[in-house]
């Protein structure tokens, strides 16, 4: 079976508290991209194997090797072979380890016939990470909780074309950015844009002042370079710019 995968951009990341448990609770309209992904390829074997290429971690740490043993603890599976082939940046924002586990999810409960409903695998996916159980609908969702709690979302971009652009050599980790941010309920002065709901609410074109991602604050502040590529999305004529996730991967929307 081999699988090809895509990534996520977010429209809007908003953080609104730090929870007990360490995370922090966001809301987040995750919509999915086609143009970067992965090649994910699973099939029987006599032990379990698992290559990555490339790969600067250990590949038997890899969220699709997690979501393989997730189910063969309860599902008594089979070994498995799973060849993974990278083609979604690292440390950009688009989720791409994430859709990996939750595209192997899938895949496995295909190749085994597990009849696991979609609510069943996003529960799977949600032990794998906050962003991996929209991977198994892959549609406009609304996130909130840990970005794991989704909602469907009527939203048509079909009017706009998306570009993506990965600025060489930056690489954001998720600790890194949230180490300079500052939650909504604890800022002192009022956070930038409205309620996420309301703001996705008006038209594209009146997006730039009001559909905020928070995590650009911290993240710019390291890299202004990330500031300057957002920038320049708006002069080449952009109607929405905003970087993905905590980064690095800045996205814009062209009217057609």
């Amino acid at each position: 079976m081999i699988l090809k995968t895509n990534v996520k951009l977010n429209l809007g990341l908003n953080v609104l508290r730090k929870r007990p448990d360490g995370y922090h609770d966001l809301e987040t309209l995750f919509i999915p991209y086609f143009g970067l992904g992965d090649t994910l390829e699973i099939e029987q074997a006599p032990a379990f194997q698992i290559s990555v290429e490339p790969c600067s971690w250990n590949p038997l740490n890899d969220l699709s090797a997690r979501a393989y043993e997730l189910l063969r603890r309860d599902f008594d599976l089979p070994p498995v072979r799973i060849r993974l082939e990278k083609g979604a940046p690292v440390g950009a924002g688009l989720g791409g380890g994430s859709a990996d586990a939750a595209f192997a999810l899938r895949g496995l409960s295909e190749l085994f016939d597990l009849k696991l409903s979609s609510e069943q695998l996003a529960g799977y996916a949600a032990a794998l990470g906050s962003d991996c159980p929209f991977f198994i609908y892959n549609r406009p969702m609304f996130g909130s909780g840990r970005g794991e709690i989704l909602e469907d979302f009527d939203l048509d971009l079909s009017d706009y074309e998306i570009r993506v652009e990965l600025p060489q050599g930056i690489s954001v980790s998720t600790r890194e950015a949230y180490a300079g941010l500052t939650p909504r309920e604890n800022a002192e002065t009022a956070p930038a844009g409205l309620p996420l709901r309301e703001a996705l609410k008006h038209p594209v074109e009146e997006w730039k002042d009001l559909v905020v991602n928070d995590f650009e604050t911290s993240v710019f502040a390291i890299y202004p370079e990330l500031a300057s590529l957002k920038a320049s999305f708006y002069e080449r004529g952009a109607v929405y710019a905003a970087m993905s996730g905590s980064g690095s991967a800045v996205f814009g929307l062209w009217k057609r």
